[in-house]
């Protein structure tokens, strides 16, 4: 694996993202000044994340990005900075930053940023191979052979297409495929989470902006659309977006042409959009959330990807790939499940589905005892029998209205949550366990989460509302989390 670059004037902060990340098993490569860095790319060497401070003596973060994009434009840069004023966050983002970190930060969100920064910096580098493996759409139940035929079907139309699914089946993927299958093959695909970028800035993502349209618009940049052109653009969940830029995207797609943020010269839409969403968008666009004109636009070809529970007989295939993919990720040998192992998992229903059972199978690679995966190595918690381990990389499960609904038909009566927690606690602090505040901390309320929108059928004002909490901030916390992929 390629290092993680770290460059800031700070030893300090150099010292404490080297041990955190090192900890991780991550290789990690320092820097001081961006006159070093940039030697270093020119000496033919590449990272697979930057995590870079935005104020240093040898040159701007911002100067930077910039460069570093202007080299490696699928790199994924991080930007720390202790002065948390908006100009240098839009700055940051509207440069193509993968994130913004502003100090001082918390160690572990800092790596849980790294960690899905790597992810990006992976898919990109599957994108730019060509290749058609994706063995996350591996299959042979009837209902993914289905989706691989109608994959088939579309390969030459230029349709929208709607992908529907819950969270964690693979609708990226879909997109991918359809993109690669087409006769935009040779164009780029890109791809924007618009749940995942904050309202201030979507437009300006979307569809670029001029130099000087608003403060931090240092110089012109190209938005999604335009880095689509002759490929195709993947909006995943679109059914967040927000009302007023669901105005404008229904205006794009009925003329085929739009302006960027600032500009008064019409750009002609050259990509052909594929759309994503977990959510159930007609119950949306009754509750008035989801305009009804922008959901028959999008709603040309539904394409639904079931649930794992759908497909059960893929779970030891995927299962025995996902081993075998997390032991070369972390420079092992591929554990083995016995059969006896893989049953058990089979009659599981997975409600994170496909990324769940990915993620546990890279708990496996680390944590299991033996070469040979056993049912009693399997996490107890899995089964609503324990608390969960120290999972090391991503997060718990997304959050499904299915898991909790199962969780509280196996709950006859309320426990003593809190002598429960007391329990737990204790037996984690003994094993002197790593982060027990943060990992305990996350999942109550992760909980609270999962709880309040399985409630609500996943309507996040509505389940806000109810925790007393607003709407930025349980989606915010989603997001911290890991709930919301």
């Amino acid at each position: 694996m390629k290092p993680i670059w770290v460059i800031d004037d700070d030893q300090s902060i150099r010292f404490v993202l080297q041990r955190a990340l090192e900890r991780e098993q991550l290789p990690v490569r320092l820097f001081t000044d961006p006159r070093e860095l940039l030697a270093a790319l020119d000496a033919g060497d590449t990272p697979q994340v930057l995590v870079s401070d935005i104020r240093m003596p040898g040159g701007s973060g911002i100067e930077l990005l910039a460069e570093v994009k202007r080299r490696q434009p699928a790199l994924p840069v991080i930007i720390m900075t202790a002065y948390t004023d908006l100009d240098s966050a839009v700055g940051a983002f509207q440069g193509g930053a993968f994130e913004y970190l502003p100090k001082p930060f918390d160690v572990a969100r800092a790596v849980e940023l790294v960690r899905r920064a790597i992810g990006e910096s992976r898919r990109e580098d599957v994108a730019e191979a060509g290749t058609l493996a994706m063995p996350q759409m591996l299959g042979q139940a009837p209902a993914m052979q289905e989706v691989f035929r109608a994959i088939g079907r579309l390969g030459q139309s230029q349709a929208t297409v709607l992908v529907t699914g819950a969270s964690g089946t693979g609708k990226e993927l879909v997109a991918l495929a359809l993109h690669r299958h087409s006769r935009r093959a040779g164009g780029p695909f890109v791809a924007i989470n618009t749940a995942a970028v904050p309202r201030d800035l979507l437009e300006s993502e979307l569809f670029g902006h001029e130099r000087g349209a608003f403060t931090g618009a240092q110089a012109m940049r190209r938005g999604r659309f335009e880095q689509a052109a002759g490929g195709t653009l993947f909006l995943d969940e679109i059914g967040d977006m927000p009302l007023e830029l669901q105005t404008r995207l229904l205006r794009v797609l009925s003329d085929g042409q739009f302006y960027r943020v600032g500009g008064h010269q019409p750009l002609r839409v050259d990509a052909r959009i594929i759309a994503a969403t977990h959510q159930d968008l007609e119950e949306r666009v009754r509750q008035g959330s989801f305009r009804e004109d922008l959901y028959h636009r999008l709603n040309v070809i539904r394409l639904r990807l079931p649930p794992l529970r759908e497909r059960r007989e893929d779970i030891p295939e995927l299962a025995r790939f996902f081993l075998a993919r997390s032991a070369r990720e972390l420079g092992v040998e591929a554990k083995r499940i016995a059969d006896a192992a893989l049953a058990r998992l089979t009659n599981f229903d997975f409600p994170g589905n496909v990324r769940q059972l990915e993620n546990l199978c890279r708990w496996l690679t680390v944590m299991a005892p033996t070469q040979v995966i056993q049912p009693e190595d399997l996490p107890a918690d899995l089964f609503g029998t324990a608390a969960p381990p120290a999972v090391p990389t991503r997060a718990e499960s997304p959050i499904t209205p299915s898991a909790v609904a199962a969780s509280d038909d196996a709950a006859d009566a309320p426990a003593d949550w809190a002598a429960a927690l007391a329990h737990e606690a204790r037996a984690r602090l003994q094993a002197g366990e790593p982060e027990v505040w943060k990992r305990l901390a996350d999942r109550f309320e992760g909980e609270l989460l999962r709880t309040a929108l399985a409630l609500t059928n996943g309507r996040r004002a509505e389940a806000a509302q109810k925790l007393g909490i607003g709407r930025n901030t349980i989606t915010r916390k989603m997001q911290e989390l890991g709930l919301d992929d």
